[in-house]
């Protein structure tokens, strides 16, 4: 699970990202934390979280359930990543399209979240008795809940 110092650099950096606020110049092997970019130590511990059979890594854009490698689209995984990193914390629609597709929510409607959301569903349920790990709050969105 991330400490409450990531989760705080995380939502700091999603804020930044969405402003303009990181630089054009910044390396893609560079970690966020808080206002400074620090390059990538090879010691350094990946995001990982556990919850029951599901693993989940950032850093190797990795999703297993039951050791099963889940292969997810880019969209599948930026859904999930920004869910599974903000567990309990409800996404709406228009949150989702600006921070997954970067574009304005007027120009996608909500099915297309909805079909992405439903193909995750399925891809992560490899079995019938594991739970629903993307929660939908009716009307609203979509949270990350065991």
């Amino acid at each position: 699970m991330l400490s409450t110092g990531q989760k705080k650099d995380l939502a700091q950096f999603v804020r930044d990202y969405e402003t303009g606020n990181i630089p054009a110049d910044v390396p893609c092997t560079t970690l966020f934390r808080g206002q400074y970019f620090i390059p990538l130590q090879a010691n350094q511990p990946l995001t990982e979280i556990r919850e029951g059979a599901l693993y989940f890594c950032l850093e190797q854009r990795l999703v297993t359930v039951r050791d099963q490698i889940i292969p997810l689209t880019v969209k599948e995984f930026e859904i999930f990543a920004l869910l599974i990193l903000n567990p309990k914390r409800v996404f709406t629609y228009e949150m989702l399209l600006e921070l997954v597709w970067h574009e304005d929510y007027s120009y996608y409607s909500r099915k297309a979240i909805n079909n992405h959301i439903s193909n995750l569903r399925k891809k992560l349920r490899i079995a019938p008795d594991l739970p629903e790990y993307v929660k939908s709050v009716y009307g609203v969105g979509y949270k990350f809940e065991v």
